[in-house]
């Protein structure tokens, strides 16, 4: 059974790091398009950053120059460095897989940007 377990979230200072981790089991996520997603309260859910099986990865306006994503094929893993973090970063944060129409979620994890 296919699973994503997201981890890393908290809550950090403007201007702070925090580094979210996604565990895929039960699929090979080397084949997949991994992507980050957030969702603040009272908005939508948007892509933060993807990254398909040869490694194009394309970032939010929002955030590039300051997120990272990257993926550990032999661990089937994604990770995703936010640097420079502000306010408006706060958000829940879902990893997802996508392959053809087939499409997997996390549960999420919180990540609060607050003084």
């Amino acid at each position: 059974q296919a699973k994503l377990v997201e981890s890393g979230g908290g809550q950090v200072q403007p201007g702070g790091s925090l580094r979210l981790s996604c565990a895929a089991s039960g699929f090979l996520c080397k084949v997949y398009t991994m992507a980050w997603y957030r969702q603040a309260p009272g908005k939508q859910r948007e892509l933060v950053a993807s990254q398909n099986p040869v490694n194009f990865i394309d970032y939010s306006p929002s955030v590039s120059g300051r997120f990272t994503i990257s993926r550990d094929n032999a661990n089937n893993m994604v990770y995703l460095q936010m640097n420079k973090l502000k306010p408006e970063d706060s958000a829940v944060y879902y990893c997802n897989a996508k392959f053809a129409t087939t499409a997997y979620w996390g549960q999420g994890t919180q990540v609060n940007v607050s003084s």
